[in-house]
């Protein structure tokens, strides 16, 4: 795991793209604060920018630099959940602005993978978290069924756990303005 961390840490740094195994699926990921970055994960995914993507924080601390009013209702709801929920929040900052919708809002998980986690707290920045896919195309539910294009595309691809499988997508909340819960995805 070491030299993999090690190369993907020289990867984002130098503002370019990973192909790296989360808690849910295979992503394609870039350092979430640099708009360069982000746009060559746009590309990849021949994706419009006007469609955000999930961002992945390694803890709370973290996500209270990039959230404008974390709730302690919020905080309760992440350290109580159970399988990977990714929450979407008004009002970032710090974040590259193509990561944040329209409405101003971004969506953001803590990941629950041991590789994700010490990746993202030796980063010390969140990393951009969006399926290894073609956009409009299935998702891979494994490495095996990642096509050659993004393969290709991206700068470095994480050799660790290659034959790990989809388990689900994450569960998706959306903070409403007035902090209460909606549910978008289970």
């Amino acid at each position: 795991m070491h030299a993999d961390i090690q190369k993907a840490l020289l990867t984002l740094n130098n503002g370019e793209t990973i192909l790296y195994p989360t808690d849910t699926v295979w992503g394609i990921g870039c350092d979430a604060t640099s708009e360069d970055a982000v746009k060559k994960v746009y590309k990849i995914k021949n994706r419009k920018e006007s469609k955000s993507l999930i961002i992945l924080v390694d803890s709370i601390a973290m996500l209270k630099n990039y959230i404008e009013i974390l709730t302690e209702e919020t905080i309760e709801l992440i350290k109580t959940v159970e399988k990977p929920t990714t929450i979407i929040y008004n009002n970032p900052k710090k974040l590259a602005k193509n990561t944040i919708a329209s409405d101003n809002t971004i969506a953001i998980r803590i990941p629950q993978d041991d590789f994700c986690l010490k990746l993202i707290s030796e980063f010390g920045k969140p990393i951009v978290s969006t399926s290894a896919n073609i956009s409009g195309l299935p998702t891979p539910k494994s490495f095996t069924e990642i096509s050659d294009a993004i393969l290709q595309s991206v700068d470095y691809v994480v050799a660790l756990q290659l034959n790990k499988k989809v388990v689900k997508s994450s569960t998706i909340l959306k903070l409403t303005t007035t902090n209460e819960i909606k549910i978008i995805r289970e």
